[in-house]
């Protein structure tokens, strides 16, 4: 199995790219974060990032997604954010790494989860925001830098991604990894 992962600063459209490959047949891991804050919501908690377990509740969540995941014979899977963007949003935020967030980014490491090429989404140009994404501009492309530096710092190569139509996004996608992944019609990778 092959675990793409497909990031990016807040507001640049990953959530888009995924629901379309998801409906062009491919398996998806859904983001973490986004669930953790709503669930911090239903319980009444407005800014669930104010307190440092918020970043080991996404890393655990992260975790378990990915291991269920890992139960599937899905040949492809992309995976919207990892736990190295949950390292990148530790440093946006100020917090040292957890020993569990350590043990987690090792663990990834170690076993190989991700393919080295990372999909990067470049922003739009701006940040629509919403219940769970509550970020200026300006900080989207702050936390756009600390992202792409600690990808790199972990070993990943970032394939950038630019602003374009959800189509010709997707499509970059697809054809970025058909060459390496598309050998049987099985995979939809043309399409």
């Amino acid at each position: 199995m092959r675990r793409f992962i497909i990031t990016g600063a807040p507001g640049a459209g990953k959530t888009a790219i995924i629901r379309q490959l998801e409906l062009d047949g491919f398996s998806v891991v859904e983001e973490a974060a986004t669930d953790v804050i709503a669930a911090a919501h239903a319980h009444g908690i407005v800014e669930a990032w104010r307190d440092t377990s918020f970043i080991d509740d996404i890393a655990h969540l992260q975790r378990d997604r990915q291991m269920r995941a890992s139960e599937q014979p899905d040949e492809v899977q992309f995976h919207d954010r990892s736990v190295v963007c949950t390292a990148a949003l530790a440093v946006h935020l100020g917090y040292p790494y957890s020993q569990f967030l350590t043990s987690e980014l090792e663990r990834i490491r170690r076993e190989a989860v991700y393919e080295r090429r990372v999909f990067f989404i470049r922003n739009l140009g701006f940040v629509t925001p919403t219940e769970a994404r509550r970020i200026s501009y300006e900080d989207a492309l702050r936390f756009e830098k600390i992202h792409e530096q600690t990808y790199q710092d972990f070993g990943f190569e970032l394939f950038p991604v630019q602003p374009g139509s959800l189509a010709e996004r997707v499509r970059v996608i697809k054809e970025a990894i058909a060459p390496v992944n598309c050998p049987s019609a099985s995979l939809q990778c043309g399409r």
